[in-house]
């Protein structure tokens, strides 16, 4: 009897000591799981973190502003868009084209607006149709006060930069800043205000989606030529800029 005890005891122990092993060969099985998931984790974020244009890491939806606006331009709503730039498209032509001016624009379309409702107004009788519901029309004041705001802050921000760039704290963003300016004085030279505001509204429902569909062969290619053009900065810094004489900002805060 002692004897089939100590049996039932041997046996019961080798079972246990079979089930912790049995547990630690399950739990080494699933870290080395773990560690391959991790791996593979890490593979895949260092094949997602690929080079994108301008150093950006969210989508173009994200960089353009989200919201209706960034649909626009992404052509995510085909009838919305082709509305937009049909619209801008005619504006351009009478202004352009047609030689029209803002005023008698206006002008003449308040003018044919009110005729026609003052005449259905009127005449709704013998056309044997309702008279035209005209809407109250007014200006809620949150969303200016929303648009006043922001137009300040960015105002604030610019003025901000000019002043920064001014001060002779950083060459490289006060010569990129002339270089814009220069260009945008070119521009105005060929066109005017409303041809270049067309023209960047054509290009912005252009470029974006265009890039957004083609963004895995144009970033290649953009990573290659932004390598050149910091080569040549590069080689343009040591011959000239590196030769300018620094600003008394710079001597004083390094006196400091």
């Amino acid at each position: 009897m002692a004897d089939h005890e100590e049996a039932k005891g041997g046996e019961s122990l080798l079972e246990k000591i079979s089930g912790n092993f049995g547990g630690g060969g399950g739990g080494g099985s699933s870290s080395s799981d773990s560690d391959d998931d991790r791996v593979a984790e890490a593979a895949e974020a260092a094949k997602a973190k690929v080079y994108r244009l301008f150093g950006r890491e969210r989508p173009v939806h994200q960089v353009l502003g989200g919201g209706k606006p960034a649909d626009v331009f992404l052509w995510r709503n085909k009838k919305v868009s082709a509305g937009a730039l049909g619209v801008v498209t005619v504006i351009w032509a009478l202004f352009e084209l047609a030689e029209y001016h803002l005023l008698t624009l206006a002008a003449h379309c308040l003018i044919l607006t009110l005729a026609v409702l003052f005449l259905w107004s009127n005449a709704h009788a013998f056309i044997h149709k309702s008279p035209p519901r005209i809407p109250e029309v007014s200006i809620p004041e949150e969303p200016v006060l929303q648009f006043a705001s922001a137009l300040r802050l960015e105002i604030n921000q610019a003025f901000a930069v000019l002043r920064d760039i001014a001060s002779g704290k950083d060459l490289k963003k006060f010569l990129l800043v002339i270089a814009g300016l220069w260009l945008l004085s070119i521009a105005g030279n060929w066109c005017n205000f409303l041809t270049l505001f067309y023209i960047v509204f054509v290009l912005l429902h252009t470029v974006p989606v265009l890039y957004e569909k083609f963004e895995d062969k144009i970033d290649p290619f953009a990573e290659r030529a932004m390598g050149e053009l910091r080569k040549q900065y590069a080689v343009f810094d040591a011959k000239v800029l590196s030769k300018i004489p620094r600003g008394p900002f710079k001597d004083k805060k390094k006196a400091a």
